[in-house]
């Protein structure tokens, strides 16, 4: 057994001795294997050390392939993912995600519990350590590969914070704008909170009735961000998400120049987050897919926002590998601005094809390699 400061502590390490808080509750067991998000754990609750395996214990990690443009769409998909998570890059995030989300359940207890504005600069702290040295795709990569499945409502409404606060910066907002954005996106779904868990995480579909109060939350978000000293574009960004350009949304079936520009921003991060992060039931969407989702849906978002968000999402992903529907790989080379989600793709095998080719109109880009 070896005793180590909580900064020397590594993910896989097996703890010998329980660990305990100053109040006596265990918070890791003797025999479980440490994860970041257990290390960022002990971290909030100012745990100084822990006894663990002697390092002579511990397994060596597997090798991890180098990827191969001949290799299947899984092991593709198993391959990077794998890469990604064991980069230190990716665990350092991983860490500092698992501490804001600590965090975030904290400052939504004490603002339903009647606190307010002054949790503001705490949530914005904690949110812009993740931006830190990251390129967009860097974020962009990491927030697809994160599984959070503990806490979905907190990990989503983080994404939406990072996701909003990147349009905000794609929009050349000042910094007090952007902090206004980013707290909208983190407190947008605060309102989930007032609904049942056996409902907000009920893996099936909704009933009618089910559904009918899933749809209440904005409406109890605006109630509990109301009157607490936050900018209103906050409380009416909870409020509004949900409607669409086209009146299509709720809770009021508002259209475009009756919904705040912050709340059309959050929307657009907010249906991004829910169709690119990995769930339960299944993986992650290629980004390609996404934008070919909203393209067909363009009616639904401000023009102002959703064009600009997709141009800049699609040239992320420009010169990116990918893996097409039919199994073949290649590299986008050119994006087709009429059509973002279909550009032309230089092919492993040196073919250039334009995926708006009637020829071609059954073919997409599956997968992000």
């Amino acid at each position: 057994m070896i005793t180590l400061t909580v900064d020397k502590l590594e993910p896989n390490m097996k703890v010998a001795e329980p660990i305990v808080t100053k109040r006596g509750q265990t918070i890791v067991k003797a025999g479980e294997t440490l994860t970041a998000q257990l290390i960022a754990k002990l971290s909030f609750y100012k745990i100084d050390s822990a006894t663990v395996e002697g390092e002579e214990d511990e397994p060596e990690p597997e090798p991890i392939p180098e990827p191969s443009s001949n290799d299947s769409f899984i092991s593709d998909q198993i391959t990077y993912s794998q890469r990604l998570k064991a980069s230190p890059k990716f665990q350092k995030f991983q860490s500092d995600y698992a501490l804001n989300i600590s965090y975030l359940k904290e400052n939504f207890e004490a603002i339903i519990a009647g606190g307010g504005s002054e949790c503001s600069d705490l949530m914005l702290e904690n949110c812009e350590m993740l931006f830190k040295s990251k390129t967009t795709i860097e974020l962009l990569d990491m927030l697809r590969n994160m599984r959070n499945l503990e806490d979905p409502l907190y990990s989503h409404s983080l994404n939406v914070a990072l996701i909003a606060r990147s349009i905000g910066k794609w929009l050349q907002l000042p910094k007090e704008e952007l902090d206004v954005l980013t707290l909208s996106g983190l407190l947008h779904d605060i309102g989930k909170t007032q609904i049942p868990e056996s409902i907000l995480n009920k893996p099936g579909k909704y009933t009618d009735e089910e559904f009918e109060l899933m749809k209440s939350h904005p409406l109890a978000g605006k109630r509990i961000l109301s009157d607490k000293g936050f900018d209103v574009r906050i409380p009416f960004a909870a409020l509004q998400h949900h409607e669409r350009s086209d009146g299509s949304g709720y809770p009021r079936g508002l259209e475009e120049d009756e919904i705040e520009d912050f709340a059309s921003i959050i929307a657009i991060a907010d249906v991004y987050d829910a169709m690119t992060s990995a769930r339960a039931h299944r993986d992650p969407l290629c980004s390609f897919q996404v934008i070919s989702e909203f393209e067909r849906n363009l009616q639904k978002y401000n023009t102002k926002y959703i064009l600009i968000f997709l141009e800049r999402i699609a040239n992320t992903y420009s010169n990116s590998r990918i893996m097409l529907s039919n199994a073949k790989t290649g590299r986008v080379v050119y994006l087709n601005k009429s059509n973002l989600s279909r550009p032309m793709v230089a092919l492993d095998s040196g073919e250039i094809i334009d995926l708006t080719a009637p020829a071609n109109s059954e073919v997409y880009i599956k997968s992000i390699l």
